[in-house]
């Protein structure tokens, strides 16, 4: 029974970040997750979920909203349980050029960072678009304000501090391609994060995904996330890297 449990929570709900604002539906939406469990002397459990809508309430507008969701166990010890929503507004997204606005929630188990919220906006490039396939560049610019439970960090600058604000400039480099007859999916989503006054603060992640249909509305997935952060608490590693696997179901 406990490895029933462990196998249905390794199968949840999750929806994709891999929608492109640009395509022609009013909405779209996928569900999917994935994740891995070992048992016996080493118990792991690792669980990756991911949410992705788009939605066009008028004409020219276009609401994107992605969420995920990291837990990590060992021996039966809480590892990570992270959780973060980026929330976007483009205007007139089919163009190759267009403005957006864009929001952010999220937290940090392991980090300790109890809430982290940025607000601005850019613009977005379409290099390439053909048939199902997209790829995209992004500039924006972000005010951010993160609170730690801890302050002592691995960079004395910053000791004795539980709120860390600070501009930022972000490039983001994203897209989806359909390979060997669309029996393949490859998707990629990444971004680098820099102080615009700090050059010791910055972060990136690059996150990728492989996909292999399996019906109409159903893929397995094999999905990599990595991600660095310049700033941590004292004594916790700058990096931290995911390799994961599951389903993802769509509505499109």
């Amino acid at each position: 029974m406990k490895k029933i449990l462990y196998f249905l929570l390794l199968f949840p709900i999750w929806l994709s970040a891999q929608i492109n604002e640009s395509d022609s539906l009013k909405i779209k939406a996928d569900l999917s997750l994935t994740g891995f469990w070992q048992g016996g002397n080493v118990e792991t459990l690792i669980f990756r979920a991911k949410s992705g809508v788009t939605y066009k309430p008028w004409k020219k507008w276009v609401v994107k909203t992605q969420n995920s969701y990291v837990y990590q166990e060992f021996g039966k010890e809480k590892a990570d349980a992270d959780f973060l929503s980026l929330n976007f507004l483009y205007f007139n997204p089919e163009k190759k050029i267009y403005p957006q606005l864009l929001g952010f929630l999220s937290t940090n188990y392991r980090r300790e960072i109890s809430s982290r919220s940025l607000l601005g906006g850019g613009v977005t490039f379409q290099v390439y678009k053909k048939d199902k396939n997209w790829l995209k560049f992004s500039l924006t610019s972000e005010y951010e304000q993160t609170n730690f439970n801890n302050t002592n960090f691995n960079l004395n600058d910053y000791d004795g501090k539980d709120e860390i604000n600070t501009w930022r400039s972000t490039v983001w480099v994203s897209g989806k391609y359909y390979l060997f007859k669309e029996k393949m999916i490859l998707s990629h989503e990444s971004y680098v994060q820099p102080s615009l006054e700090e050059s010791n603060n910055y972060r990136w992640q690059a996150d990728f995904g492989l996909e292999f249909p399996i019906w109409k509305f159903l893929n397995f997935k094999i999905n990599y996330l990595h991600t660095f952060e310049s700033i941590v608490v004292q004594d916790q590693k700058r990096e931290d890297q995911f390799l994961t696997f599951g389903l993802t179901l769509k509505s499109y």
